[in-house]
């Protein structure tokens, strides 16, 4: 049998005692297998809190959408992890540059470039050192992984991509020009830079799942080969069955 470790978000305090009754929690270092209990932005801090650590995370949903989640059970969780399907996922890489210096963050869900202000964004849009887009007008811009194409990448009207396809998603936000331009499909190792347009002007922010960082004036973004994490879920419901059937939601 397993050992787990539980962990969960400030409103699922009564779902964490819960499972606590019911089975022993070996703690972060001992545990087979992480259990997380929350929603799906729980579960990427705990993406985050785990990374490079080797243990493989199952989540159970105490928030909102729970994408990410599987469903709320307290009975046979042994069962249930000893049949779920597992996917691993790697974040992207946002190196941001400002006045202040560089800095360095991961995202498994997608790196958003948005304006801080009024005024709209004035972006140039590089692909592998070559410009692709000279003068983007535009609300913001975002990378997404797959794992993290059918969130905020989703809402932007961008596609969804399946987990196994090596692509990245580059999706305007509200792009008024050119209007037309719906974005891209890039290879997973391509490496987009953002150059911000007067930046004093049309300030930008750039975040990377829940890191932000304010005023960019230069952002990279390339997928971290080198980081991996094992996500599980209940058999017939993998990651990859949810994307593809979210695909047919009407």
């Amino acid at each position: 049998m397993p050992s787990f470790h539980f962990t969960a978000a400030p409103d699922a305090a009564g779902a964490l005692a819960e499972m606590r009754t019911l089975y022993d929690d070996a703690g972060p270092d001992k545990a087979d297998v992480i259990v997380a209990l929350g929603g799906d932005g729980f579960m990427l801090q705990t993406l985050h809190a785990f990374l490079g650590k080797g243990k493989p995370i199952y989540g159970m949903n105490r928030g909102s959408v729970g994408f990410l989640m599987n469903d709320y059970r307290t009975e046979n969780l042994a069962e249930r992890l000893a049949a779920a399907e597992r996917a691993v996922v790697h974040p992207l890489r946002m190196q941001a540059h400002t006045a202040r210096g560089i800095t360095e963050a991961l995202a498994f869900n997608e790196v958003s470039l948005l304006r801080e202000t009024r005024q709209a964004a004035k972006i140039r849009v590089m692909v592998d050192g070559r410009p692709r887009i000279r003068e983007l007008i535009c609300d913001g811009v975002l990378v997404a992984t797959p794992a993290g194409s059918t969130a905020y990448n989703l809402s932007a009207h961008g596609p969804i991509i399946p987990l196994g396809a090596r692509v990245l998603a580059l999706t305007p936000i509200s792009a008024f020009r050119p209007r037309r331009w719906r974005g891209a499909l890039l290879p997973h190792t391509s490496e987009v830079v953002v150059e911000v347009l007067e930046a004093d002007k049309r300030p930008v922010s750039a975040v990377a799942d829940n890191f932000e960082v304010r005023d960019v004036m230069r952002v990279s973004v390339s997928e971290d080969r080198s980081q991996r994490l094992t996500m599980m879920f209940d058999a017939g419901r993998s990651l990859e069955e949810r994307m593809l059937a979210e695909q047919f939601a009407v």
